[in-house]
């Protein structure tokens, strides 16, 4: 299912009359209409020189968590690891931001453009415990291509 977005990915990411941040939504739409897990997409990428996470594009309801702070929450421990996280149950994570209480499970898959990592991409799900290795590849892949327009 997921591998069937890819080419509409390409195509989002290709259209070069629109700006980064125009086609970042498109994406954050386009998964989280077509995912039945991704009940929240954003971008988060980092803020100047600030040790803080800014939040970019965004799919799903609002959040008051427009800065996170390195180190605190899912995505602030990923701008520190550089690695993939991925919650089955964000109940059981001490340093969990709760973003709404629908939330059940979170994946975050950073960005890095040449080496370095500048951003992430973050899902939330209302579901318990949806997200695969299929999951963590995908997100991987819109990472590399997302890296090449920033």
């Amino acid at each position: 299912m997921l591998k069937s977005l890819e080419p509409k990915v390409l195509e989002i990411v290709k259209e070069g009359n629109k700006s980064v941040d125009d086609r970042l939504g498109e994406i954050c739409e386009l998964l989280r209409s077509n995912v039945d897990h991704y009940d929240w997409v954003g971008f988060y990428f980092k803020n100047g020189a600030k040790e803080e996470l800014k939040l970019g594009p965004y799919a799903g309801a609002a959040t008051d968590h427009t800065i996170i702070p390195f180190g605190k929450g899912i995505c602030g421990q990923v701008a520190v690891s550089n690695q993939n996280f991925v919650v089955p149950d964000v109940a059981a994570q001490d340093n969990y931001i709760a973003c709404s209480i629908t939330v059940k499970a979170e994946i975050v898959v950073p960005l890095f453009v040449n080496g370095e990592n500048v951003g992430q991409i973050d899902i939330d799900s209302n579901t318990p415990d949806p997200f695969t290795e299929e999951d963590e590849r995908f997100l991987e892949f819109i990472n590399q291509k997302v890296a090449e327009i920033l």
